[in-house]
C-alpha cells in the first residue's frame, strides 16, 4: 500500500514528535512543506527551553520564515501531529498558511475545531483550509502511550541507592 503525500509528510511530523518524547516533552511534531519539499521542522521543546513559546508549530514557522525570507507562508502547508492550541492556531493564521493538516484532535486545548476554530473565523482576513485525521490512530496512540508512561513513572517510589 502506498502512502498519500499527506501521510508521507505526517510520518515526518511523527518523527519530530518522537524527538520531543526522547526529551520527555509532550510528543508533538510539525513540518512545513513548500513545493512538495519540507522546508522546516519543529517539535515541542517547552520544558527543554524553559519557554512557553517553544511549541512545535512556532519553532517550525520561525524556521520556514528564515528559509523563505518572508513572514508570510502563503504557499506552504503545515502538518501537525496534534490539533494546535490557541497560540499556535493564531500563529498559523498570522503566517497566512493556507492549509493545515492535523493527525489527531486535542479535546482539552484544540483550537482547530475541538474547543474553538481559530483557523476559520470569517472576520479574520485569512482562513485556513483544514484536513484532519491523517494517520490519526498513530498520532493519537503516541500521545496516549506518552502520558501512560509518564503516569507510570510518577507512581514508582523513589529508591535510595
Amino acid at each position: 500500500m502506498s502512502l498519500t503525500k499527506d501521510e508521507i509528510y505526517m510520518k515526518e511530523a511523527l518523527r519530530q514528535a518522537r524527538k520531543a518524547w526522547k526529551l520527555r516533552e509532550v510528543p508533538i511534531g510539525c513540518v512545513i512543506v513548500r513545493e512538495e519539499k519540507i522546508i522546516a521542522r519543529g517539535y515541542n521543546r517547552r520544558n527543554t527551553d524553559k519557554n512557553t513559546l517553544a511549541h512545535a508549530e512556532l519553532l517550525a514557522i520561525r524556521k520556514a520564515s528564515r528559509v523563505t525570507g518572508d513572514w508570510r507562508l502563503e504557499d506552504c502547508t503545515m502538518y501537525i501531529t496534534l490539533e494546535p492550541c490557541q497560540m499556535c492556531a493564531g500563529a498559523i493564521v498570522q503566517a497566512r498558511i493556507p492549509r493545515a493538516v492535523i493527525g489527531s484532535r486535542n479535546p482539552k486545548a484544540g483550537c482547530a475545531g475541538s474547543i474553538l476554530n481559530l483557523l476559520n473565523i470569517p472576520q479574520f482576513n485569512h482562513q485556513v483550509e483544514l484536513t484532519e485525521g491523517v494517520l490519526e490512530e498513530e498520532c493519537s496512540m503516541m500521545m496516549t502511550d506518552f502520558f501512560r508512561q509518564l503516569r507510570e513513572s510518577r507512581k514508582k517510589p523513589l529508591t535510595k541507592d
